[in-house]
């Protein structure tokens, strides 16, 4: 096998160990490897799962969840009753949109905590305080690195 192979299965693998370490199924991730530098960049189950080794099934549990997740998109497909996928343009700012609400989400938690401990010894509010100060600043900054990529992207 030409070493083009390797090194293609090898990105595979570190984004499905990325995404595994973020909470996400490996083959989630290897999907997202896999549509990431596919040539073209449309592919069908069957393309997905003859490069990855895999059943139907899994591809297609997989498949739905990504599009969830805003990073791929169903396209129309050139061969009738077959399903293709590709990364969708923008996908990764979709994507940290999400994790943003998930993290302003458990910014109000840590208010929450914060509250609860107002009349307590503050080192045992500084643990919350961290997160609380953290949320903070991400809920600041953020969005406005978000709207400048989704700007420049359409540039």
């Amino acid at each position: 096998m030409p070493e083009r192979y390797y090194e293609q299965k090898h990105f595979i693998e570190d984004i499905s160990l990325y995404f595994e370490q973020m909470g996400i199924p490996r083959m989630s991730g290897r999907i997202l490897g896999v549509l990431l530098i596919a040539d073209p960049p449309e592919q069908s189950i069957d393309d997905l799962c003859a490069v990855l080794g895999a059943s139907k099934s899994a591809i297609s549990i997989n498949t739905r969840l990504l599009d969830e997740m805003g990073l791929i998109e169903r396209v129309p497909s050139p061969v009738p009753r077959r399903v293709y996928y590709r990364f969708v343009a923008g996908g990764w700012v979709v994507f940290m949109r999400m994790r943003f609400r998930l993290m302003a989400s458990l910014h109000q938690i840590a208010e929450r905590g914060l509250e609860l401990l107002h009349d307590q010894d503050p080192y045992l509010r500084e643990r919350l305080q961290e997160a609380h100060d953290m949320f903070s600043l991400i809920e600041d900054q953020l969005p406005q690195i978000l709207t400048e990529l989704e700007e420049a992207r359409k540039a």
